[in-house]
């Protein structure tokens, strides 16, 4: 029972991070770009629910727009590794023999390099900014579930129901839409939202490092690195986001493992 309530709290934070995300120009007063020298690194008040910056930005908008940024960067990143691995997946569990054996070998040389060193490489290459960062951790990404959907579908493709498919005569399209994908949702879904908290921690660290969003743009990691600056005198400008970030990855993983645990329940039966 208690962990039904703590994975109904995380989805309801979920809930209201992503809300947030959506409505984030009706939900706070102020721009994040808005800066005000006479009134730098304030603390909360009614004007300013979470003070200020030390340029006067008023830290509750750049919070609340930065979950924007996060969010939508990892759910981008997240849609696109599922699309190539799970493509790559399916594909390479169909076709066995040298089509497999090229792209699982493929896979697995990309997991020689780790990731977010793979990733800083490529922002390196490329430069900041919001294509770049999906663009790497979408590389450094897919492969997981490439290899993760091939597993599944190699035991799929020997059930009765697949079997039953291929000797009426379906296409492999037909096959594949039809009756893989079905199965292999929940398991993707358990798979995906766990990699979203990988992919928003990471974006963090990339704009944390001044690789990820450029500036003036906030992200939660550029709200911690310029608050590591006065964490001495003004805590609360790391506290704030730091918190926020680590409630969302904990939140993300939490749900993703009670989703796991669903699917493999029911696999079971």
């Amino acid at each position: 029972m208690s962990g039904r309530i703590l994975v109904s709290c995380c989805c309801l934070y979920l809930m209201l991070v992503l809300l947030a995300a959506v409505a984030a120009p009706l939900l706070v007063p102020h721009s994040p770009y808005e800066q005000n020298p006479s009134a730098r690194r304030q603390p909360p008040s009614s004007r300013h629910w979470l003070g200020t910056d030390h340029l006067g930005r008023d830290v509750a908008s750049r919070l609340v727009h930065g979950a924007r940024v996060s969010i939508g960067v990892g759910l981008a990143v997240v849609a696109s590794t599922v699309i190539i691995g799970s493509s790559v997946g399916i594909a390479a569990a169909l076709r066995g023999g040298r089509v497999d054996g090229a792209l699982m070998r493929f896979t697995d040389g990309l997991f020689a390099f780790p990731d977010i060193l793979l990733a800083i490489l490529i922002v390196g290459f490329a430069g900041p900014g919001p294509i770049p960062v999906i663009a790497a951790l979408t590389a450094v990404g897919w492969p997981a579930m490439a290899r993760l959907v091939r597993g599944q579908t190699l035991s799929l493709r020997q059930s009765p129901f697949v079997r039953a498919a291929r000797a009426a005569g379906a296409s492999t399209a037909h096959i594949v839409f039809r009756h893989l994908l079905p199965h292999l949702a929940g398991v993707v879904l358990a798979a995906a939202t766990v990699d979203l908290a990988s992919v928003v921690l990471a974006e963090s660290a990339l704009s944390f490092l001044g690789i990820g969003i450029p500036p003036p743009h906030p992200s939660w990691g550029s709200l911690i690195s310029t608050g590591r600056e006065y964490m001495r005198t003004d805590w609360l400008l790391v506290f704030i986001p730091c918190t926020t970030l680590s409630l969302t990855v904990i939140s993300l993983n939490l749900l993703g493992d009670h989703l796991k645990a669903k699917w493999d329940s029911r696999s079971a039966r």
